[in-house]
């Protein structure tokens, strides 16, 4: 609620209460000295006038929630000063018996306490309504955070089993290289092997040549 909301309308109920008084006070009195308190009344109607003008330029400037409450409570404030007024005009006019205009303040007075109360009674309701929803955004507050701590928590171990896994790639690579240079060098000495053998067996082909000849000319002769 509004602190300078608060004081206006603390202003006027103490401003309606004086008058009412007046206004009461004024009925026992004639001549120049009932001119004089109705002159007061009607100053003090004007006091009114302006403080619920300054309520409602206030009211409409708060949140939408808060103003239509304010509103409603304005509305039976302009309400409770208009029937005030016309029981002014009727003193003024001296249409209204003693015992009429007692009754008729009597009731506003009455009016004024009760619509008091259920205003309370609704600015306590609304209240308790903005509070609880004041505890459930910090609840959905605390929730997103806690949710954005879980994320950036995913995010780092996702990140982690990532670089993991790029380490295993390259060592996998490197094992991949080793096992192409094994490769190639197990084929190069399986090449030598054979060319060994090819040697060899020429060699044992000659020698076996070279001695068949020896011996065929040994025996000739």
């Amino acid at each position: 609620m509004s602190q300078v909301f608060d004081g206006y309308e603390r202003q006027y109920c103490e401003l309606s209460a004086n008058l009412s008084k007046k206004s009461t006070s004024a009925f026992a009195l004639d001549g120049e000295q009932k001119k004089q308190k109705l002159s007061e009344i009607k100053s003090g109607v004007e006091d009114a006038e302006t403080l619920i003008k300054k309520m409602d330029l206030e009211a409409r400037s708060l949140p939408p929630n808060v103003k239509s409450i304010l509103l409603v409570k304005l509305r039976e404030y302009k309400s409770h000063l208009n029937n005030f007024k016309s029981e002014v005009k009727r003193i003024t006019s001296g249409n209204l018996n003693a015992a009429a205009r007692d009754d008729l303040l009597e009731a506003g007075m009455a009016d004024t306490k009760t619509a008091s109360a259920d205003q309370r009674s609704r600015l306590m309701m609304s209240t308790d309504r903005l509070g609880r929803t004041t505890d459930r955004i910090k609840d959905s507050r605390r929730t997103m955070l806690e949710t954005e701590d879980l994320g950036v928590s995913i995010l780092q171990d996702l990140h982690g089993q990532r670089q993991s896994l790029l380490r295993a790639h390259e060592t996998l690579h490197g094992v991949d290289d080793n096992i192409g240079k094994s490769k190639k060098i197990l084929t190069a000495m399986t090449r030598r092997m054979n060319r060994n053998k090819w040697t060899i067996g020429a060699i044992i082909i000659v020698l076996v040549l070279a001695i068949i000849l020896i011996l065929y000319f040994k025996l000739t002769r």
